[in-house]
């Protein structure tokens, strides 16, 4: 109630939109992902280079950031990977490929995407990585940290139990 004794509306909260980077030189592959992404209810920006991916994850922010493999080198994609694992925001990173790497090595990404990769199961990945990345993240923050012989929890400061 308000205080003039009217109702409080009760407007449902909108949840947050993901928001993803999808680097990637096809641009088919782009605007398909970022069509089927984006009706899944993800916020999507694109980015066609490395180094137009390397402008957006240092200017912006993003939950995810998923590339592929191979662009205008070998080692763009690891690179695009790598320069997102740099930023403070932390976000999840998928490698998405037609040429999943033999040796299991997937240059730092959290997860591979194999091309082609069918709508739902590509989304159930997605959804599966965001959360557990999330997870870590909370994990991180809430960890048990020993500061000069103390214990520091979520900002308390306990005595240290010998």
């Amino acid at each position: 109630m308000t205080a003039n004794g009217q109702p409080v509306s009760q407007r449902p909260i909108a949840p947050i939109k993901r928001r993803i980077l999808l680097v990637d030189d096809d641009p088919a592959v782009l605007l398909t992902l970022k069509a089927v992404l984006e009706m899944s209810g993800f916020e999507i920006e694109t980015a066609s280079s490395s180094a137009a991916a390397f402008d957006r994850i240092t200017s912006n922010t993003y939950h995810m950031v998923i590339t592929d493999a191979r662009m205008e080198s070998e080692t763009s994609g690891r690179e695009v990977i790598r320069a997102a694992q740099k930023q403070p925001y932390a976000p999840a990173t998928a490698l998405f490929t037609a040429y999943p790497p033999a040796n299991g090595d997937w240059h730092g990404a959290q997860t591979l995407l194999v091309k082609p990769v069918g709508t739902e199961d590509m989304l159930r990945q997605i959804e599966a990585l965001l959360i557990r990345h999330e997870d870590e993240k909370q994990l991180r923050r809430t960890a048990l940290h020993v500061v000069g012989g103390q214990t520091a929890i979520r900002g308390e400061r306990r005595r240290k139990v010998s």
